[in-house]
């Protein structure tokens, strides 16, 4: 089981997550019911060697909840080792760079990896199911200030 907020990484991996809207302005955002720890939170996962940031966001979303996305602004880079070190289920602590973009769904069709997630949905952000992955809290409060100004955290 993953948990949230380890402490002394061993390594250090970059990531992609999105705020996948149903259209643009929707109130809604795409989240998973994540396999490993049974929390929500966003799609997204490791950027694979020789994928753009951009390309691997789209995959993620596509792998993990079916949807097609088209990807949009970047809304914060997130590396703090003070809640960025993630424990796996073998004890490796990784410290996740996190670049998180806004995204919009272009359609739903099958997960190809369907095991990484229990259930899906569109919630609004006043009605986010518990229990919540705690790194994904400030990103979504990012995208929500929609001022334009990516965050670095």
């Amino acid at each position: 089981m993953s948990s949230y907020y380890a402490s002394d990484p061993q390594e250090v991996r970059l990531s992609v997550s999105a705020v996948v809207r149903r259209r643009p302005g929707s109130p809604e955002i795409l989240l998973m019911k994540r396999s490993d720890n049974e929390h929500w939170g966003l799609p997204g996962g490791y950027v694979e060697p020789g994928e753009s940031v951009v390309i691997a966001t789209q995959r993620e979303v596509r792998e993990e909840t079916g949807y097609e996305i088209e990807v949009g602004r970047r809304v914060g880079v997130y590396s703090d080792p003070k809640v960025q070190v993630v424990e796996y289920a073998d004890r490796r602590r990784v410290q996740v760079v996190n670049l998180c973009f806004e995204a919009v769904a272009q359609g739903q069709g099958e997960a190809t990896t369907p095991e990484e997630s229990l259930d899906l949905g569109f919630f609004e952000l006043g009605a986010l199911p518990q229990p919540f992955v705690p790194i994904h809290e400030i990103r979504l409060a990012d995208a929500e200030r929609g001022t334009g100004e990516v965050s670095v955290r």
